[in-house]
């Protein structure tokens, strides 16, 4: 499963870096494989372990906040790992060429 998600504190203004960072943290040391993006981020393993890595983080920033908004798309394919750099490359090989990344 890969799941694209996002956390944010909706009571802490405009810039909420120091907030999200909390969360990075703890997706960091969680030990599946993941990708920060400027606009979320993308989880890969084992939909409980996955699913539970959404909650801490929402936990988290509850913790912090007293408004979050969690939002999550899940891509549940069976029997399929390593689809973080592979739809990338799948991409990639129908263009012929590599994209930015």
């Amino acid at each position: 499963m890969i799941a694209l998600f996002t956390v944010s504190p909706m009571d802490k203004g405009e810039s909420l870096s120091k907030y999200v960072a909390l969360v990075v943290d703890l997706i960091d040391r969680c030990g599946l494989e993941y990708r920060l993006t400027a606009m979320g981020t993308i989880v890969e393993g084992d939909s409980d372990r996955v699913f539970d890595l959404i909650k801490e983080c929402h936990d988290m920033m509850a913790s912090v906040a007293d408004r979050v908004v969690t939002h999550v798309s899940i891509d549940d394919r069976k029997g399929s790992t390593g689809r973080i750099q592979g739809k990338i490359q799948s991409i990639e090989d129908a263009l012929g060429r590599k994209v930015q990344k």
